[in-house]
């Protein structure tokens, strides 16, 4: 093993630049919701500045980051498919309708587990 390769190996900052790329990832991500106007500009612009600092460091981080946002988005349907109506405490009532969670939790494990596991075994 070079020194080069064991530096690199032992490096424990990979952690962190493992989390801008997440927050990178998350800016992305809302880019299909109407904050995406603002989030976007700013991931494209961290995404610059990682990549000339860092290419490599955490760069799974951004999939982990996306992941995120579809485990919200499943969490938030959870009680869907379907319609979920309910009474207020003043007496009223109101009904919310819910995509169905699974397809969103799947995709968002895939992403999470998969970008932690690569960015770990990439740190081996």
């Amino acid at each position: 093993m070079t020194d080069a390769v064991a530096k690199r190996k032992a490096h424990p900052g990979d952690w962190g630049w493992f989390g801008a790329w997440a927050a990178v990832g998350i800016g992305y991500s809302l880019g299909i919701s109407v904050i995406g106007i603002f989030t976007v500009p700013a991931a494209i612009i961290a995404t610059v500045f990682l990549a000339r600092r860092h290419p490599i460091r955490g760069a799974f981080g951004a999939l982990v980051g996306a992941g995120a946002l579809f485990l919200y988005i499943a969490y938030v349907n959870r009680q869907g498919p379907g319609e979920t109506c309910y009474t207020t405490a003043t007496g009223g009532g109101a009904c919310n309708g819910h995509l169905n969670p699974l397809p969103w939790l799947v995709v968002g494990l895939i992403c999470v587990v998969g970008g932690i596991a690569a960015h770990a075994r990439q740190n081996r």
